[in-house]
């Protein structure tokens, strides 16, 4: 490995990226042999400083590019100006980016056009149907096509790597988020909502926020939620809300006065863990979540027609149930009418990793250079 230290990049914008890579910087944090840089795009705001807060992180650089009701293309354009100049002045060894965000794609590009190698974690996820997610979906392939090393968390991402002709630098390391999940959930952070009794209730977790659920699918998902609650008078529903007005707003519209119905602003991360962790259930169309509850024990309902989070559903720790409300209906009151059903989600077995994957990824990454330098 050359004398002077390496220069690692890590790009991130969004709250699921600065989560899944806090542990990962962290550790190339404490490695002497690498200059570690932290830069946030800004797609996100006020969700990432506070993931940043939770786990003592500062980034190096902002490029500050949010805007209200930004475009895919506002964030794509802002990114790729905003890391042209620190890419071509200060000439990392190494990008790392996360996920299938579109400021993880635009950083990649970025870096591509600088001739800079890239580093994927959480690589090969699929759903094998380019429009859904939209975009992440097609963010995780191109970004597979112009990266040199592949962090996939699991063997099924490997297969989805390898069957799309990325077999170079593929490494499975577990999920990222792991790590970070369980070094809060060890502080059993608290979950404090005004007028909420944990104690009195079985609390069903909700998170809403995808594209492809916007409009219609959000209106019968809501219609999903409103029955469960209606014929279990001992339920209560958490929805803490995303920032985007377009989900925002027809949530608070349709359960504004419910009395059984939290409505609260984004949760931070420890808040989120502890809400987890007291919960009866989770309903969902985030991803992280699919791969985090299952180490809490508490069985996830995907509000999807796909998932990239295949291994969940054959794991039996997450069930896909799409957006239809009789199908909401009659998923959550399964959970809730039989023990036995509940019992065999709430204990299968994490397929997404040990909490170890980031040390993975910093050798992974050392062995990578060190080679790298040993050619040049």
């Amino acid at each position: 490995m050359k004398n002077a230290p390496l220069q690692i990049d890590i790009i991130l914008g969004t709250r699921p990226e600065a989560i899944k890579l806090a542990p990962v910087i962290r550790q190339f944090r404490e490695d002497p042999a690498i200059a570690t840089q932290v830069i946030l795009t800004g797609q996100h705001r006020e969700m990432v400083d506070q993931v940043m807060a939770l786990f003592s992180l500062k980034a190096d650089q902002d490029l500050n590019i949010m805007q209200p009701r930004q475009s895919l293309t506002d964030i794509t354009c802002r990114t790729l100006q905003g890391l042209e100049g620190l890419f071509r002045d200060q000439r990392p060894d190494l990008v790392l980016v996360q996920g299938d965000t579109t400021t993880a794609f635009a950083a990649t590009l970025a870096a591509f056009y600088q001739q800079i190698p890239v580093g994927h974690v959480e690589a090969g996820l699929r759903t094998d149907n380019l429009w859904s997610p939209y975009p992440e979906e097609a963010n995780r392939r191109l970004i597979s096509q112009l990266g040199q090393l592949h962090f996939a968390p699991t063997s099924l991402s490997v297969e989805h790597l390898h069957r799309s002709g990325i077999t170079q630098g593929v490494h499975q390391t577990g999920n990222t988020v792991i790590d970070a999940l369980l070094t809060v959930a060890e502080r059993n952070p608290p979950c404090e909502i005004p007028g909420l009794d944990w104690d009195k209730y079985r609390v069903l977790l909700s998170t809403v926020h995808r594209r492809e659920n916007w409009g219609e699918p959000l209106q019968d998902i809501l219609q999903g939620f409103e029955a469960i609650l209606t014929a279990f008078p001992d339920t209560a529903l958490l929805l803490p809300l995303h920032r985007n007005p377009t989900v925002r707003e027809p949530i608070q519209a349709h359960f504004g006065n419910h009395p059984r119905v939290f409505l609260t602003e984004p949760l931070d991360y420890g808040e989120l863990v502890g809400a987890i962790q007291r919960c009866y259930l989770l309903l969902t169309d985030s991803g992280g979540l699919q791969e985090e509850a299952p180490s809490l024990g508490k069985p996830v309902l995907v509000l999807r027609d796909t998932t990239e989070r295949q291994e969940a559903i054959a794991a039996g720790t997450a069930r896909l149930i799409g957006t239809h409300s009789p199908d909401i209906f009659q998923a959550a009151q399964e959970l809730l009418e039989n023990p036995q059903a509940y019992e065999k989600m709430a204990t299968a077995v994490n397929p997404f990793g040990d909490g170890h994957a980031s040390e993975r990824i910093l050798q992974i990454c050392r062995d990578y250079l060190g080679h790298s330098s040993d050619q040049s």
